[in-house]
């Protein structure tokens, strides 16, 4: 998918591609396929190895590699024998990688046990110039979704991209509602196809944003 000048590509469960600035940026890629570009920078949300994972990794990490993730995902990262680059980052806090600001905003669940708020988990928003993604992470719908609702300006594009798959993620339903807080350019489902969600959660997910006046769209992994 090309958005402005930004190249959006799902790699299946909650992973991304995303090609920008010149850069190639990956986000949580996991169960990916073999001979996809080397990365420049690699955002990960949290720890779990279906977000963090050293074999995936492996297949896309190159000398100078960027990685940014949450401190837990530091035992993983520094098993990597490619000298890499690696920045910690929490909760609330910006960063600026060249042209490509990025502010973590928390991820975690409510009523759930997997993702617990204290653990310091995140979800990134990454602003590329005309082109503003968001990447929920493994969250339900949180009070802190609140302050994403202005991003979406006259002369931006702001494409969120939200877990659908339910049990330890939002539901389709909760993913929509998210939305409506959000209020996206466009919503994209992830965290489904694989370990958990089907390709019903997101097509329903589509279906419910598209009620509200909110234009979503399932991608076809890559």
């Amino acid at each position: 998918m090309k958005i402005k000048d930004v190249e959006l590509r799902w790699l299946g469960h909650a992973g991304f591609l995303i090609n920008a600035h010149g850069k190639t940026i990956y986000i949580d890629p996991y169960n990916i396929k073999d001979g996809l570009p080397p990365a420049d920078i690699v955002f990960l949300t949290h720890s779990h190895s279906d977000h963090c994972s050293l074999a995936d990794m492996g297949k896309i990490i190159r000398e100078g590699t960027m990685i940014v993730a949450p401190a837990d995902c530091q035992s993983t990262i520094t098993k990597f024998d490619v000298p890499i680059k690696m920045e910690i980052i929490e909760p609330e806090q910006e960063l600026e990688l060249g042209d490509i600001k990025i502010y973590a905003l928390p991820s975690y669940n409510i009523d759930k046990h997997f993702h617990p708020k204290d653990e310091g988990w995140i979800g990134y928003l990454i602003k590329l110039g005309g082109v503003i993604v968001y990447h929920a992470g493994d969250t339900d719908v949180i009070p802190e979704m609140q302050k994403l609702t202005g991003y979406k300006q006259q002369d931006k594009e702001f494409i969120a991209l939200l877990p659908v798959g339910g049990r330890y993620t939002m539901t389709a339903e909760e993913a929509a509602e998210a939305a409506k807080i959000i209020k996206p350019t466009l919503a994209i489902p992830i965290h489904w196809g694989s370990i958990i969600g089907s390709e019903a959660d997101a097509k329903e997910f589509v279906e419910l944003c598209e009620e509200e006046g909110i234009k979503a769209e399932v991608l076809k992994k890559e």
